[in-house]
């Protein structure tokens, strides 16, 4: 008998086998197809689980699972204390959790121009160890590197950037595969781009990961309960992924529909949540949910690398948020007030406000945000009529230009991987990301990219 406790929020997932048929599991495939990750305990068999989180798991001697019993509860349980009290014991924690978990190794620290990387940052400020920071931009797209290179000049740290250049999937797909399952979409983490330059630093990864949903609201004031499952569907789902899922759902010729069985999914789980305040609601839901089957995914490439360690992903710090009151998480008030204690970091640009900073992003609004709305776009069409189109996503990198576009066709439109998704459902989403929508149907294509990497993996036992 072997005993395993999963943590609220693991760093990592692990499987383990169920005494049922060796099948595809189609209807939870259509899932990942619809939204980019598995949710619950699904894979892509019906006789392997993904131990679930805040759980404690019993496995025979065989490896098959036999039971799991939930050892922690989300719960909504807010403290009567000051604002000014949360933010110190906030401070205390994270400096507490990030010390005990890098000890007196060297850090490695993606920055990036938002609030989680930079509130690591500023903790590490105040530490010896030594602190080599990165930061990446698209080519072509938002210098984000800058950003981080002042505050890693700021706080006194090591620091490279790297440039994420087009067409880089296509010589690393082979280790993503490999790395992540296939159970993320490919578009995702670009530090694949640069994983030989990661492997070549020193140290322990330090990673900011969650940090921007458990400090922030997790729905609007006026959010219903009635509204909670309409919410989470709209973020979730990708509505041409839904597209793609509901025409696989009708050729496997599964019972009742595709759009019913994901609502009733979300129905239970959320039952599973006894929380009344419907924005920690949220937040729980989405944590227990797609940080543990998508974010938690795309944490192997670090992994891959070099020992990783979260400072918001510890059981500490998620049940301290469960204690928070929402007014103090909202609108990310904590992590805005620690960064305001040192100036200088502080007046550094907010990338989602810029150019404006901490102290002054209340003017990212009309009629203050028009010069820099008008310079930035002014800035794109220049670049537009150069013929160097501002690549703002991903998948621009992977999948636009001929020599991506044959390297993807070769992938998706293969004899093998057509006799599990179709021909003809291959190509018309392939059309549609041609001469319809390219911007929402790159989610499908990213998925069927994925799908017939996994498929070309696992081939000898279909």
């Amino acid at each position: 008998m072997t005993f395993i406790q999963t943590d609220i929020l693991p760093p990592n997932q692990q499987y383990a086998k169920i005494k049922s048929p060796h099948e595809l599991d189609l209807e939870a495939i259509c899932v990942f197809v619809a939204t980019g990750f598995f949710m619950g305990a699904d894979s892509y068999w019906k006789d392997e689980v993904c131990l679930l989180p805040g759980h404690n798991h019993s496995l025979d001697a065989a490896g098959f699972l036999i039971d799991s019993k939930p050892w922690f509860e989300w719960h909504y349980s807010p403290r009567e204390f000051s604002f000014e009290a949360i933010l110190d014991e906030y401070i205390q924690l994270l400096t507490t959790i990030t010390k005990e978990q890098v000890g007196e190794r060297p850090v490695i620290l993606p920055l990036s121009g938002g609030l989680d990387s930079r509130s690591q940052a500023l903790i590490l400020k105040g530490f010896d160890n030594p602190v080599h920071a990165f930061s990446y931009a698209f080519q072509g797209g938002y210098p984000e590197h800058q950003i981080a290179k002042h505050i890693a000049g700021v706080c006194g740290f090591g620091f490279e950037s790297f440039t994420i250049k087009p067409g880089y999937l296509w010589d690393c797909i082979k280790d993503l595969a490999q790395i992540n399952g296939c159970y993320s979409e490919f578009t995702h983490p670009r530090q694949m781009a640069i994983l030989p330059e990661l492997q070549a630093m020193t140290g322990v990864f330090s990673l900011g990961h969650w940090g921007d949903v458990l400090f922030d609201r997790g729905a609007s004031e006026q959010t219903t309960e009635a509204d909670i499952i309409p919410l989470l569907f709209k973020k979730m789902v990708k509505p041409k992924g839904l597209e793609l899922a509901e025409q696989l759902w009708q050729h496997w010729d599964l019972a009742g529909t595709f759009k019913d069985y994901l609502v009733g999914r979300i129905e239970t789980d959320l039952s599973a949540l006894a929380i009344d305040n419907v924005s920690a609601k949220v937040r729980a839901y989405k944590t227990s949910q797609w940080a543990h089957r998508w974010t938690t995914t795309n944490l192997s490439v670090f992994a891959a690398a070099h020992p990783i360690s979260l400072p918001y992903y510890d059981d500490r710090m998620l049940q301290f948020i469960c204690t928070v009151p929402e007014a103090y998480l909202a609108d990310r008030r904590l992590q805005i007030a620690h960064l305001q204690q040192d100036a200088t970091l502080s007046r550094i640009v907010w990338q989602d406000h810029r150019p404006f900073n901490l102290r002054n992003y209340g003017y990212n609004k009309a009629p203050y945000n028009l010069p820099y709305r008008v310079w930035h776009k002014l800035q794109r069409e220049v670049q537009a009529v150069m013929g160097r189109s501002y690549v703002q996503r991903n998948w621009e990198l992977q999948f636009l230009g001929a020599e991506n576009d044959k390297a993807l066709k070769d992938s998706i439109f293969n004899s093998a991987f057509n006799t599990f998704i179709p021909k003809s459902l291959v190509a018309e989403t392939y059309q549609h990301f041609l001469k319809t929508d390219p911007i929402h149907y790159a989610h499908p294509i990213s998925m069927l990219l994925t799908l017939s990497a996994w498929h070309k993996n696992t081939a000898s036992v279909l």
